[in-house]
């Protein structure tokens, strides 16, 4: 007989909780969209994994777009992203997001210095009009060090059930660390606004970003009723981001 850890029981609860919301959500139609960005593996598919467990699937959707295509290449940066916003009553989450522009792009040479820029001064604006349609949005960065992402990484090599998650991209993830931590600086203190601010999760340890996570989504997206039954996410794991965390040690340099 497997025994019932505190862990356990604590993703019970939240995840109880994730299916009261999602049944006020479609009851009144409210609109939610959860940007889950982070290094190669800070653990976002774990803590979608668990988000989405006991969801409606008609009304849940997880978007991991491919590279884009020649033709997107030509369309309007966020055209291809709009069409997964998600409709009344529905959650939708963007396991990674328009901020490969801010991240992977740049530091691998797939965009130019132009089109980052014109990104980190445009997705503001974008992201408000998105709100305006009445959508929630919720950013969430999740941060591990460097050591933790070796082991995560050299996991993935070792374990033939992990060999899925291999992508090109993990063979310079350690070598252009300190490039990648440039752009999440850049990225964090450029988009964060009191409209749609960034909320950093600190995810060396999964178990405890799993439950944080839900925490934090759990506040901000339901209403009050729901949300006065579930105590908010542990400040020294979770936390709205602010420009002395990038030097006071909350996120890895």
């Amino acid at each position: 007989m497997s025994r019932i850890t505190d862990y356990d029981s604590q993703l019970r609860e939240l995840q109880i909780g994730l299916v009261r919301h999602q049944i006020w959500a479609m009851a009144e139609g409210a609109k939610a969209l959860v940007i889950l960005e982070g290094r190669d593996g800070a653990g976002k598919d774990g803590a979608i994994a668990r988000i989405i467990e006991h969801l409606a699937p008609r009304n849940t959707r997880v978007v991991s777009l491919p590279k884009p295509s020649d033709r997107e290449h030509s369309e309007w940066y966020f055209q291809r992203y709009v069409r997964w916003l998600p409709a009344a009553g529905e959650l939708v989450i963007f396991n990674r997001s328009w901020y490969n522009r801010a991240g992977v792009e740049p530091v691998m040479g797939f965009c130019t210095p132009t089109e980052h820029e014109q990104f980190l001064r445009e997705v503001a604006g974008f992201e408000a009009m998105v709100q305006g349609a009445g959508i929630k949005l919720v950013k969430i960065w999740l941060d591990i060090t460097k050591h933790e992402q070796a082991s995560r990484l050299r996991a993935r090599q070792e374990d033939p059930i992990k060999r899925l998650k291999i992508s090109d991209l993990d063979t310079v993830a350690q070598r252009k660390w300190k490039a990648y931590s440039t752009a999440r600086n850049e990225m964090l203190s450029r988009t964060h606004t009191d409209l749609t601010p960034w909320n950093c999760v600190r995810a060396n340890h999964k178990r405890a970003t799993r439950l944080n996570v839900i925490r934090l989504l759990l506040q901000t997206l339901s209403p009050v009723e729901i949300r006065t039954d579930f105590a908010p996410p542990d400040p020294s794991v979770a936390f709205r981001f602010e420009t002395t965390a990038l030097v006071d040690g909350r996120l890895a340099k």
